[in-house]
């Protein structure tokens, strides 16, 4: 790459010649504020914030979408700089919705730390403060105009990542809005629930739907059996809002913390997710034996399969008919262990903490419903759970660690590692490929499958028969990958499309960081999961002691009656837009 050289603020130095003002300025240890700047996705310069002075040119150009030029002299932090950003900044938040002290993302707010940065204690100017009505209408996401920025790293994050276009600009002006299509409610748009625009977002416009009150009615009725289980993505993220490095592994701290909330029993969604291999294991090896739709592909995103439903409903029949893990185990939860605890199925509440906000639209679907009965009653996101602790004033960094209940508690590595991209794919293989074989494996690490990349592909050699198959993370990575099946350019035996950019250590639900900071975390967060699977004595689902036992007291054998009835579901193509006359 060819370099220039300019001089920052009396600081000369080398730059990459494709470099904006903005990374030449990161590069030299300046940090230029900006608001609506996502690294790729949103480079446009519209918030004005980021703007600086060159010699030789009028204007005050907005650094991170100007590029630089041999010779360049920038100037960082001039009195008409300063002004211009303070006025830019006075003049958004004129026209902001300035609750700060009730706002969900109060002190973890980017426009917040904006205006403590520049001082602002009075504001010069008069918006128009429009009065929107809060869109709720959706079981997953809130959207609250009245708090938007106009960044629109939200608008970037669904059409240019997702694919989606569930949300967009319209009109111009003091009236500009991000709104759905056609001002429809995200209940009623093209919208999958991902809640990718909720960690793009930069202030309170966009959060989840919130159960955590729900949940306290639930541990304060005398008659609930309250039952909580924790997804594998959750134990390595929840620990960041308490201020722990990403990455860090906090499963026996956040088993303990649930206690002390008051949940009766805590349980381990990798004990669902070992049950899904066993069954969507037996699903894959059946289809391969008997000719069944192929490719196969893993169901146990709810994002994944709102996408699907919505924009590839040709695809529907090549879904496994697996629920997803904490979906079976919700089922057990109210059948088998209520059984065995003899305690009545409508008196148990199951509480699933998930890194998801699209499992709040699951547990609601009437496919997953049993005997009259949701599999789960309720979904808080990890960021949910976070609240409920510090609520609590639980001491969370210095807690001791616990043990999850049995025997819904005991999991494998296996189950683990469904929380990264890969993970489902690479338990999946651990489990079929000794089964079929019927000997142990060489080597448990299926390594061609990991990685971070939006899509991978793998061949694996099972007892002679060349496996082929693809990883896919985020749903505008599946629409390539399925244009290619559909145009067939590509073709593939067995497919793992998670829906979040990442898989579900970077869900909707999952703590917030910068977009730019993003490809960091998931790096970390994807190494402590692998960290967590061989910190486990077992590592491969079918090898589980409490799985084997469910099936011989219980459920029998996998795809077995029982299992379909409580373990299977189906689904079906779904309009883009629910239409109301």
């Amino acid at each position: 790459m060819d370099k220039v050289t300019v001089t920052i603020d009396g600081i000369t130095l080398e730059v990459p010649s494709n470099y904006t003002v903005l990374q030449a300025c990161r590069e030299a240890g300046i940090d230029i504020p900006t608001l609506c700047y996502a690294e790729v996705i949103n480079e446009i310069g519209s918030c004005r914030l980021c703007v600086v002075e060159v010699d030789g040119v009028r204007n005050l150009p907005a650094s991170c979408i100007y590029p630089v030029q041999n010779g360049m002299n920038i100037r960082t932090n001039t009195p008409r700089v300063r002004e211009a950003r303070r006025v830019n900044l006075e003049l958004i938040l004129s026209n902001h919705d300035r609750s700060c002290l009730t706002c969900i993302r109060n002190t973890k707010c980017e426009l917040q730390d904006l205006a403590e940065r520049f001082g602002i204690t009075d504001i010069e100017f008069q918006g128009e403060n429009v009065n929107y009505p809060l869109d709720d209408a959706s079981p997953a996401i809130v959207r609250n105009p009245n708090k938007c920025v106009l960044c629109r790293r939200c608008i970037a994050e669904c059409q240019e990542v997702q694919n989606v276009f569930a949300i967009g600009a319209v009109n111009r002006g003091f009236d500009t809005l991000v709104s759905a299509p056609f001002y429809v409610s995200l209940n009623d748009s093209p919208c999958i629930s991902c809640g990718q625009c909720i960690t793009a977002c930069p202030t309170g416009a966009l959060y989840e739907k919130d159960h955590i009150q729900r949940v306290y009615r639930a541990l304060a009725d005398k008659r609930k059996h309250v039952v909580v289980q924790t997804a594998p993505a959750v134990r390595v993220a929840l620990g960041e809002e308490f201020g722990m490095p990403v990455g860090s592994i906090v499963t026996g701290k956040m088993v303990a913390a649930l206690r002390r909330l008051g949940f009766e029993v805590v349980f381990d969604t990798d004990f669902g997710a070992d049950l899904t291999i066993m069954e969507e294991g037996s699903e894959l090896i059946e289809r391969l034996k008997y000719g069944g739709k192929l490719p196969m592909i893993t169901s146990c995103s709810p994002g994944w399969i709102n996408f699907c439903e919505k924009y590839y409903p040709d695809f529907v029949e090549n879904l496994s008919t697996c629920k997803s893990p904490h979906m079976m185990l919700g089922a057990l939860i109210k059948t088998y262990y209520a059984e065995k605890m003899g305690w009545n199925p409508e008196d148990v509440y199951v509480v699933s903490v998930m890194p998801c906000t699209a499992k709040k639209v699951e547990i609601e679907r009437p496919e997953n419903m049993h005997d009259g009965l949701q599999d789960v009653d309720a979904v808080l996101t990890t960021r949910e759970l976070a609240r409920m602790i510090k609520e609590a004033g639980i001491d969370f960094v210095n807690l001791p660690d616990e043990e999850f209940d049995q025997p819904l508690g005991m999991s494998t590595g296996a189950a683990v590692i469904f929380g990264a991209t890969g993970g489902v794919m690479e338990a999946a293989l651990r489990t079929v490929s000794e089964i079929v074989e019927g000997k142990p494996l060489d080597k448990i690490d299926f390594e061609e499958v990991r990685g971070l990349d939006g899509v991978r592909e793998a061949t694996v050699t099972v007892d002679g028969l060349d496996l082929k198959l693809a990883i896919v993370n985020g749903t505008g990575n599946a629409k390539k990958l399925l244009d290619k099946i559909r145009s067939g350019e590509a073709e593939y035996h067995f497919i793992e499309i998670m829906g979040c950019p990442g898989g579900c250590i970077t869900g909707g639900g999952q703590p917030i960081h910068h977009p730019n900071e993003m490809a960091e975390v998931r790096k970390l967060r994807a190494a402590a999961i692998y960290q967590a699977d061989k910190n486990l004595p077992l590592r491969k689902s079918h090898e589980n002691p409490a799985i084997k036992q469910i099936y011989e007291e219980y459920l029998g054998h996998p795809l077995g009656e029982k299992s379909h009835h409580l373990l299977h579901t189906h689904y079906s193509s779904k309009p883009l837009y629910k239409v109301t006359r």
